[in-house]
């Protein structure tokens, strides 16, 4: 159910923003929330959902946390890098 709510996010933000070129982190869509519009089109990924989707791949917490900072969140692929939203606060 959840994975359908997170295709209809994308769909709907790659058909309002067709004309854009819009950056998506690999293998991550499940964990999109939103899109930001401040001064380019970025895509807004959970840190929550993201950190689900690695430990679905045999991770540790401690692990895909790691791999997270070092191989997503540290990526820089210019104004168009999307948005990684922390909002693990428990």
């Amino acid at each position: 159910m959840m994975e359908n709510k997170n295709s209809e996010i994308l769909n709907d933000i790659l058909c309002r923003y067709e004309d854009e070129d819009i950056l998506k982190a690999d293998g991550l869509d499940k964990a999109i929330i939103g899109v930001d519009e401040h001064t380019t089109i970025r895509l807004i990924y959970s840190y929550t959902k993201i950190i689900q989707i690695l430990m679905e791949d045999d991770m540790t917490r401690e692990e895909a946390e790691e791999w997270f900072g070092y191989n997503i969140q540290s990526a820089w692929f210019g104004e168009k890098t999307p948005i990684y939203c922390m909002d693990d606060f428990e």
